[in-house]
């Protein structure tokens, strides 16, 4: 029996969907443990694409997906997911798709005041993608959170909402300068998600458990990557979670012994949406090319992805702070048609070596990354189902990879589609 975390090494965006749907195969239950619908996952399934904001990437496959208690759920986005997907021929019930009773409800105060102190602040803004997802996490650590178990309880929804409403509009209408919210207009919205999700609200963890106690295989949904963790990553430009592999424990419910692999994935170059540092990022018509040849646009903003080397710097701490037991390596094909390659092995600050990631955002603007390059390869991989088909400059380049961050690589995705896909070793097989 194995428990996988799937786990992004960088800023996000590296691929995690496609692995998630890809390993889903084996697995009887997938968990998301964290986030909200500020982050997307995309998967190509027979040509067809599906892009899901709540509702793990597992629900393709029909398996039992649960959405944790450590998430923040909009119910008018998780309700119109649910539409998108049976309307594309994907079954979602009560069966296949449980929802914490504990997972905290994103409610419209949060999405005004997000977007009213990003508008506020200005240029000093964070790059919010607006959804609300911050303010919502403020208000659990403050204990004034509302949580599915009151959302579904119209007693206390009604009540709880008359209480923060009447907070909120005077932060809303005295320090935001925005208009009011009514309470009563928010409760009879809420009532019809309500009555739409509540056969869908579970115990998770005790899911969970009933299930491992079977025997059966969990595989655990990151969102964002490691970089946006609320406490290791580049703060105050970070999400407002955990998105490290310690969290799964936390965020769905489970002991960290019933844990046995961690998978870190790496794209095979860096990308990062919003604001925020980027040490390797490009600014040239290579970093331009990267870009268009890879699509990289956010799977729930649109906006453009900046795209830079890989960071070995960047992503060694990953390793370190998930634990890593294995690397994924995805869209190794973008890299196709470059006449070089550069990892950024270290930084350089003021003359001196730098080769851990450090917190303070005034030393990481001065650190400049210190570059090895590789030859690049022109050949199309897209197509290669084999490692040792690869062309030789590939393969050196993943073998580098390797080397530098001292895990070994067990997937290569070649391209976006599910049959894209070397797998060197399956975690639960």
């Amino acid at each position: 029996m194995a428990n996988t975390v799937i786990i992004g090494t960088q800023w996000g965006d590296e691929g995690k969907g496609k692995i998630v749907d890809l390993l889903a195969e084996y697995a009887d239950v997938v968990v998301r443990f964290q986030g909200g619908n500020n982050a997307g996952h995309t998967m190509v399934v027979d040509g067809e694409q599906f892009i899901s904001h709540l509702v793990p990437s597992g629900i393709l496959q029909q398996k039992t997906c649960l959405i944790g208690n450590g998430l923040v759920v909009d119910p008018a986005v998780l309700v119109e997911e649910i539409d998108y997907l049976t309307g594309k021929g994907v079954p979602v019930t009560p069966e296949n798709l449980r929802v914490s009773d504990r997972a905290q409800v994103i409610m419209p105060w949060h999405q005004k005041m997000d977007v009213a102190r990003e508008k506020k602040i200005g240029d000093k803004k964070i790059g919010t993608t607006g959804r609300g997802i911050g303010p919502t996490y403020e208000d659990k650590a403050a204990r004034t959170g509302i949580r599915f178990v009151d959302l579904i309880d119209p007693d206390v929804f009604g009540e709880l909402v008359r209480t923060m409403v009447a907070e909120k509009n005077f932060i809303l209408q005295h320090y935001l300068s925005e208009a009011p919210l009514n309470a009563d207009a928010i409760i009879a919205e809420y009532k019809g998600y309500a009555d739409r999700l509540a056969p869908h609200v579970t115990n998770v963890s005790v899911v969970m458990d009933e299930a491992r106690r079977r025997g059966e295989q969990i595989l655990f949904e990151g969102a964002q990557g490691t970089h946006l963790d609320i406490d290791h990553g580049t703060y105050p430009f970070v999400t407002s979670s955990n998105t490290v592999s310690g969290n799964a424990c936390a965020g769905a419910g489970i002991g960290p012994g019933a844990l046995t692999d961690v998978m870190g994935i790496v794209k095979a170059y860096t990308t990062r949406v919003g604001q925020g540092p980027f040490p390797t990022e490009l600014f040239d018509e290579t970093g331009d090319a990267i870009q268009q040849k890879g699509a990289e646009f956010g799977a729930t903003t649109g906006r453009r992805r900046r795209c830079g080397w890989l960071d070995a710097v960047l992503v060694r701490n990953a390793v370190r702070l998930n634990g890593l037991t294995g690397l994924v390596i995805t869209k190794l094909d973008v890299l196709g048609g470059l006449d070089e390659l550069k990892i950024c092995t270290h930084y350089r600050c003021k003359g001196e070596e730098v080769r851990h990631f450090p917190a303070s955002l005034k030393v990481l603007a001065d650190c400049e990354p210190v570059y090895e390059t590789l030859p690049g390869w022109s050949e199309d991989v897209s197509g290669v189902l084999k490692k040792e088909d690869l062309p030789r400059n590939a393969l050196d380049y993943l073998s580098r990879i390797e080397d530098l961050l001292e895990t070994p690589i067990q997937i290569i995705s070649v391209g976006p589609g599910r049959e894209q896909t070397i797998v060197l070793r399956n975690p639960f097989v």
